[in-house]
């Protein structure tokens, strides 16, 4: 496929088993670089550059994630594999079709652009995945989030077609709203409208990942990863908004990737070819790779503000939303990993931002208490991260990741509890939330804090270090660390009102054991009781 700028072509996508998209179109425009794909995102109109020349793009209405507007097709390949609920929301084969009739009737006239790109570093476990797209800046986005496939696809796993100008029907297509992102795996389309927020492009893959995987042996993981020069591989559980990047972004360390991977039988892999960095209050001083890379020619930064005059991007205006981003190829961050690939984990950090200030700063989980986090997937969820988020508030998420997780989250957790026996890999519960009171009266746990934290647990530190049981959650605490106060371990101690605090942590503890109910029958009576004490 060649673009053709004076007369009107088709185009089929093939490779779908039948379950073609018919592009007629003026222009379509396949696998540009990032220097055309920026040239054009700036004649179309879409984005401006900042000073250090990375795009800069307004993604509209949409800033975040629209989870109740995403479905999955209810047909042979999902009924009986697929956790449905407010999650996975099911959509009738009968709609997506007139979904799918509906948008490639749209395409008529649009120039569009065209990406092949894999999803997955691990030859053995990719998908090969063609993106069209309306905007050039997407199309880029795409090639930075994804592993460049440097040829066209000849057929394509999955097609993903993304046009935010196209407005859904509810009573015509199923969906709530005139938004909508549905993935049909029979047909191995994602079919995305009325929406600029870039991320659904890559979420919808990951959801896709996250569903197919298990079959072929491989535990996809929402979590980014790092290695030791020595080859110690690290793994980083948590949403948007917990630490998954900045902590995995350890100058001393490589970075394997920074959001979803999987574990097979050899090790781990990334599942992209970039990173997205949430880049609210981001300093070269605090995040210096964050930083550097997001300052770079082809880097795209989503919602950022720029001063009128310098066009010195401003990390700290958060007038259109905390969930500013920066999208770049992960080749921007001097010591990444080149192939994506890691062994089998060491050590796993489980990231939640608790809002009630009671959880401690750190604690080593048993195998059976690492299995009660994971499928409770406690955190906060931080503003700006989805449509009308607007403060921290509590939430369970299982597996620190349920908005892409297609099956149940107990088929996961089983797949973690046989790795860990397996490799013996270490378990580490971080609170990157608030001390010395919750959300509005005490304050984040400093970076500095947590990072400390993190490199004492993954280089054997803490493991000589005495313990003390938290008598709520029952978590082994060590009660020194280096570089980090003393009384920021004993969570109790940093609040001004110790009755307060026991309120507080008994409120989460009873938060906890409700939560858990519906996963007390599959998970068993040894996990159900690693949870808080009554």
């Amino acid at each position: 496929m060649n673009s053709a700028s004076s007369q009107e072509r088709t185009e089929v996508v093939t490779g779908l088993d039948g379950h073609a998209v018919r592009l007629s179109t003026a222009q379509v425009e396949v696998n540009l670089v990032a220097p055309r794909l920026v040239e054009h995102a700036l004649a179309n109109g879409e984005a401006e550059l900042d000073a250090a020349g990375a795009l800069v793009v307004d993604t509209g209405q949409f800033t975040g994630r629209s989870p109740k507007d995403k479905f999955i097709v209810r047909n042979a390949a999902t009924e009986a594999k697929v956790d449905w609920g407010a999650v996975n929301q099911p959509m009738e084969a009968a709609a997506f079709e007139r979904l799918r009739a509906d948008m490639e009737a749209h395409l008529a006239g649009r120039r569009l652009y065209v990406q092949d790109v894999h999803a997955g570093t691990d030859p053995r476990h990719r998908l090969d995945v063609r993106v069209v797209t309306e905007y050039a800046w997407h199309s880029l986005f795409a090639r930075n989030l994804f592993v460049d496939a440097a040829a066209p696809h000849p057929d394509p796993d999955w097609l993903v077609v993304d046009l935010p100008s196209f407005r859904a029907d509810p009573e015509r297509h199923g969906t709530t709203s005139s938004t909508v992102v549905a993935l049909d795996f029979e047909k191995r389309l994602v079919l995305i409208g009325n929406t600029e927020y870039a991320g659904e492009i890559k979420k919808s893959i990951f959801s896709a990942l996250n569903m197919v995987l298990p079959d072929a042996g491989v535990f996809p993981m929402h979590c980014s990863a790092n290695q030791s020069p020595d080859g110690r591989t690290a793994l980083f559980f948590g949403l948007s908004g917990t630490g998954k990047t900045t902590l995995s972004a350890d100058g001393h360390r490589h970075l394997i990737g920074d959001d979803e991977h999987g574990w097979s039988a050899d090790g781990v892999f990334n599942f992209e070819g970039g990173c997205y960095a949430k880049v609210v209050n981001l300093s070269e001083a605090a995040e210096p790779q964050i930083y550097a890379a997001s300052q770079r020619f082809g880097a795209v930064l989503e919602n950022v503000r720029l001063d009128p005059v310098t066009r010195v991007p401003d990390f700290s205006d958060v007038s259109k939303t905390e969930n500013t981003r920066s999208a770049y190829p992960i080749g921007f961050v001097p010591n990444a990993s080149r192939e994506g690939l890691g062994g089998h984990p060491q050590d796993i950090v489980f990231l939640s931002a608790d809002a009630f200030g009671v959880l401690p700063p750190i604690a080593r989980l048993t195998t059976e208490q690492a299995m009660y986090h994971f499928l409770s997937g406690y955190t906060a969820k931080v503003a700006g991260t989805e449509r009308g988020v607007t403060e921290p508030s509590a939430t369970f998420s299982a597996c620190f990741g349920a908005p892409f997780m297609s099956r149940p989250p107990v088929e996961y957790a089983r797949m973690l509890e046989e790795r860990l026996e397996a490799h013996g890999t270490r378990v580490w519960l971080l609170n990157t939330g608030w001390t010395g009171g919750g959300y509005g009266v005490g304050s984040r746990i400093q970076l500095a804090y947590s990072r400390a934290l993190v490199r004492a647990a993954l280089h054997g530190v803490l493991d000589d270090i005495e313990t003390y049981t938290d008598p709520v959650f029952g978590l082994a605490v060590p009660v020194r660390a280096p570089g980090v106060p003393a009384e920021l371990l004993r969570p109790r101690d940093t609040w001004a009102d110790g009755a307060a605090y026991d309120a507080a942590a008994a409120k989460l503890a009873g938060m906890f054991r409700d939560n858990f109910r519906r996963f007390e029958a599959s998970a068993g009576p040894e996990v159900t009781a690693a949870g808080p004490r009554a």
